[in-house]
């Protein structure tokens, strides 16, 4: 069993369910995890006995939150020290084509130049459209955006465009770092 600590930052709740659905599916492979919100954290926060740390982070107006980008540049050594997982999550990503893939990119790019951290694992999962928890004129830019991107502009219902088994993998994934981690340190 590992200890993974998962942090997310979130607006409408897209991560914060993202990584809720991640923590409960290392509990299940028998790993102990901790969810934590980063508006919730201290900057330096102790990372003692956590055998690695995923961060996910929602992107609004092309940017990740500042708290998120604090956090993450407040605890950059400590986090290079650990393996590590990054994953935001974006409307770019529910488009396959290459101009929205490069856009996506883009954001992780900015992030990772920004904070100076570099996670071992990396990846952009597609959001959600939350029209019935926006106000007024969110509702309406973003029906405007969608119009022209995902063409979703129903705003009496939301729309969620996260590929689980995407997301799936990607724990699998980490937890497998994790614990190869483990595996390969000296014994004490």
């Amino acid at each position: 069993m590992v200890s993974i600590q998962v942090i997310y930052g979130t607006k409408e709740g897209q991560t914060e369910k993202i990584a809720t659905y991640i923590g409960n599916r290392l509990r299940a492979a028998g790993h102990e995890v901790t969810l934590s919100n980063v508006a919730s954290l201290p900057r330096n926060t102790s990372f003692t006995g956590v055998d690695g740390v995923l961060v996910g982070s929602s992107v609004h107006y092309g940017r990740h939150s500042r708290a998120m980008r604090r956090f993450v540049a407040s605890n950059r050594e400590t986090l290079l020290g650990l393996p590590t997982g990054f994953f935001q999550v974006c409307l770019a990503s529910s488009r396959t084509d290459p101009e929205s893939r490069a856009e996506a990119q883009s954001y992780l790019d900015e992030f990772v130049a920004g904070t100076g951290w570099q996670p071992d694992r990396i990846t952009s999962f597609a959001g959600a459209l939350a029209y019935t928890r926006y106000g007024f004129l969110k509702r309406l830019m973003m029906k405007r955006i969608a119009r022209e991107t995902t063409g979703d502009v129903d705003t009496a219902r939301d729309y969620e465009y996260t590929d689980w088994n995407a997301v799936d993998e990607f724990a699998t994934d980490f937890a497998t770092l994790v614990e190869s981690n483990l595996a390969d340190a000296p014994s004490t």
